[in-house]
């Protein structure tokens, strides 16, 4: 332990003090925690001393838990026990200390206690249990305190109850309330998988089972602890408050604070942190858990067949013919005495194999040991080791497992040496759930469930596994991504045709969810493009399977029926181009019997609406601006738009839209159809109502999408060969397109169909429009014109 920052000068407040050591730039992590536990031991010391008159006999004051520890960050509350032998001062006494710690306004937590009573509820609460393993004196007696503190601690190493099995539940329950610190856009840096919590938790494992120390890395462990309390007191230091969760509005200020280059370089420390507790605290508890359920079969063995030979105990090993050098012992993937650790590449892929297909964890040694001598694969890759690479991959999701176990030991980089630009890296959006190397495990798990859909499996596990790959490198990840691809896959020894597939592959895999989300696939030219940029239909389905397994695993907003649907539509359209046969005519929507109704609405002028989740579809009476007052209307009720048809005959419009409630519920169709007929007779303030909920809204995702997105707006004369297409990216606010779509009315534009797709904070609209004259926006002032009247609206209302 580092020597702490004592406190030195007269007698001040505690809360004084804290103010002081908050406002020292140089004190950060544990010399900071370890100075305001020593102040706080100086201050209550003063005030026991003030309660008993100095005669302290027969009492302690005892800290426990993390101030026991000495990890008392700058909120952190006062945890405490006061022990004492029957005095009858007693209550007084603790008012003496309890009352001056509220009034300077610090949290405490405290209880005044016998010993036995102590005793009696570390048996009865594991909360109290756990708390008295860091237990340590304060003041007092210490006569007193340690008997209780080193009885704890002896019940608990004899697991007397046995409260591990209980904890082993509550970090279960934990992880499933707060997810993991390795990969939250926002973590809970103590409650989190992976957090500082969970080393608390695995220590007090270690304590009651000592033989597991042998097989948790306590260096690397403490290492991330280190990193997690650095970050916990720069969070309560700029909060003033106790605060764990690292907040998106926190994350710059903080990685200025710890002279961080940049908070992607802060967040990539805490995902490495955090994964490295979440690896050795599992792998601990899965090993404390598999020698209980052994303890107890020998036990049974041994009461229910006395008499018969020893080695009837006998440590069960299992050789794997087909797999030389591995095998499996105490239900783990372990190395045999006949492994060439120097002279076989495939060794760590073949364990891995193994681990995965049998769902069973690779031993510990063997990965140490084939992390100090496993070779680098030759250049290139016999066929033998590149299948043994797709053997893993097919698994499917425990291949990530498998994987991330190598990857502990740096053994997966030996294999794909770029692999260490992508560990850990985080992505700082709300859009993806995972760390560049997990999402791309996450992806290629999810492709090997496409294994019938596809005629290459392994072109499509390899390139799912490094279509993002560019993101650990500067510059556009797809373009970046092509060439370090290339590079891989010819070390692989991938033939020169299959190369050029993978390299494909990353270049065009945003390809098909951009198109079909963001372009009208009733307009011939699109499934076209799509055809001339894949070229065949090997690369269609490889492509299809890629964006399937890719959207699945960046998070729960990226794939839905929805956008599942238009994937599939487009593969079709453009397999049927490739294949040589002719398009499918488009299905016409403006059916017989919404010709009926445009009849009624041109003879009595009302429009009339219709809710068929997740259809709305709305009749009126056709004129300019008649899209941007419905599109308003529907953010108003909490609908959105993930795209519109427009049709129109004789007067009368048509426009159809598909939609999803922001709530989680469909508005009242009656309402719905009010404020429409209201809008359409100038009676509804749509655009101060929209302001409102705007500004509402923005305001509650600042908070936590600190990041704004900039606006960008595209004019596209080639996409279509009848319509220019308007592309606007901008922030997800409430009633967006409305406004966009008035920019394109306020600009005599008429709108045919409209794309809204979205990402984390941000929106990508896409609008087939047509000039005044029915054709192309093609004259380069009124394309400018176009572009400055849209940027003007939705920048009105970014500044609002």
């Amino acid at each position: 332990m580092t020597t702490p920052a004592r406190w030195y000068g007269p007698p001040v407040s505690l809360r004084a003090r804290r103010q002081t050591l908050i406002e020292r730039a140089d004190l950060h992590g544990d010399a900071f925690c370890q100075a305001y536990a020593y102040a706080a031991d100086e201050w209550l010391t003063s005030l026991f001393n003030d309660a008993t008159n100095g005669d302290g006999r027969g009492m302690a004051l005892v800290a426990v838990g993390g101030y026991g520890r000495h990890e008392l960050c700058p909120f952190s509350d006062l945890d405490v026990v006061l022990i004492h032998k029957g005095r009858k001062d007693i209550s007084t006494t603790a008012d003496k200390i309890w009352y001056p710690v509220w009034d300077e306004g610090i949290a405490l937590d405290h209880s005044v206690r016998r010993p036995n009573d102590v005793l009696d509820m570390a048996s009865e609460d594991l909360r109290v249990a756990l708390g008295l393993l860091d237990g340590r004196l304060i003041c007092g007696d210490r006569k007193v305190a340690d008997p209780v503190i080193d009885g704890a601690r002896d019940r608990w190493v004899k697991q007397k109850p046995p409260w591990l099995g209980v904890l082993a539940d509550l970090v279960d329950e934990r992880h499933q309330a707060y997810g993991d610190v390795g990969f939250l856009l926002e973590p809970d840096l103590k409650e989190s998988h992976g957090g500082l919590r969970d080393i608390a938790a695995l220590t007090a494992m270690m304590q009651a089972v000592p033989a597991l120390a042998d097989y948790v890395d306590t260096v690397a462990v403490e290492g991330a602890r280190i990193v997690l309390t650095d970050i916990r007191v720069e969070l309560h230091r700029r909060a003033g408050r106790e605060l764990n969760k690292l907040l998106l509005q926190e994350q710059d200020q903080v990685a200025a604070a710890l002279n961080e280059p940049d908070t992607d370089s802060l967040m990539r420390a805490v995902a490495t942190a955090g994964r490295t507790v979440a690896w050795e605290g599992d792998d601990a508890w899965r090993r404390r858990s598999a020698w209980s359920r052994a303890q107890g079969a020998r036990s049974l063995r041994s009461s229910s067949k006395r008499g018969r030979s020893a080695s009837a105990d006998a440590v069960d090993f299992t050789v794997l013919p087909g797999d030389s050098g591995v095998g499996i012992a105490d239900d783990e993937v372990v190395l045999t005495e006949s492994a060439d650790l120097t002279g076989d590449p495939s060794l760590s892929l073949r364990m891995a194999a193994v681990s995965a297909e049998r769902n069973l964890p690779i031993s510990r040694d063997a990965l140490n040991l084939l992390g100090r001598k496993a070779p680098a694969p030759p250049v290139p890759w016999p066929g033998e080791l590149r299948a043994t690479l797709v053997r893993v991959l097919a698994t499917g999701s425990p291949a990530i497992t498998a994987l991330e176990a190598l990857d502990r030991r740096k053994l997966l980089e030996r294999y794909i040496p770029e692999w260490a630009a992508v560990r850990n890296k985080p992505q700082r959006n709300p859009y993806h759930r995972f760390t560049v190397d997990r999402h791309l495990l996450e992806a290629t798990a999810n492709a090997a469930t496409f294994s019938r859909q596809v005629s290459r499996i392994d072109l499509l596990l390899v390139g799912t596994l490094l279509h993002d790959i560019g993101k650990g490198f500067p510059g556009d990840h797809t373009d970046v991504g092509m060439i370090v691809a290339a590079e891989i896959a010819t070390r692989m020894g991938f033939a020169p045709d299959d190369v050029a597939i993978l390299v494909t592959m990353v270049r065009l895999h945003l390809l098909l969810p951009d198109t079909a989300t963001r372009r009208d696939l009733d307009d011939p030219a699109t499934a076209e493009r799509v055809a001339h940029e894949v070229g065949n239909r090997v690369t269609l389905e490889l492509l299809a399977g890629l964006v399937e397994a890719d959207s699945l695993a960046t998070g729960p907003s990226a794939w839905g029926s929805w956008k599942a649907g238009l994937v599939a539509d487009l593969v079709e359209r453009t397999g049927r181009l490739l294949a040589g046969e002719p398009a499918a005519p488009p299905t016409p929507w403006v059916t017989d019997e919404l010709r009926m109704i445009m009849d009624t609405v041109r003879t009595h002028g009302m429009p009339a609406l219709s809710i068929e989740d997740p259809i709305v579809t709305v009749i009126a009476p056709d004129r300019p601006g008649l899209l941007a007052e419905v599109t308003g209307v529907l953010a108003l009720h909490g609908l959105n738009v993930r795209s519109a048809v427009v049709a129109g005959e004789n007067g009368v419009a048509v426009e159809m839209f598909t939609v999803e409630p922001s709530r989680g519920r469909w508005p009242v169709a009656a309402l719905l159809s009010d404020d429409l007929a209201a809008i359409m007779s100038g009676t509804l303030a749509i655009e101060d109502q929209l302001a409102e909920r705007a500004r509402t809204y923005r305001n509650a995702k600042r908070a936590s999408t600190p990041h704004l997105v900039s606006l960008q707006v595209t004019v596209d004369n080639n996409a279509s060969a009848s319509a220019t297409v308007v592309e606007v990216r901008a922030e997800d606010v409430v009633g967006q397109l409305h406004r966009i779509t008035r920019a394109l009315v306020d600009c005599q534009l008429d709108v045919t169909s409209a794309k809204v797709s979205t990402f984390g904070s941000a929106v990508v609209d896409a609008f087939y429009v047509h000039g005044p004259d029915g054709k192309k926006i093609t004259d380069p002032h009124q394309v400018a014109a176009l572009e400055r009247a849209v940027e003007e609206r939705v920048s009105h209302q970014v500044q609002g």
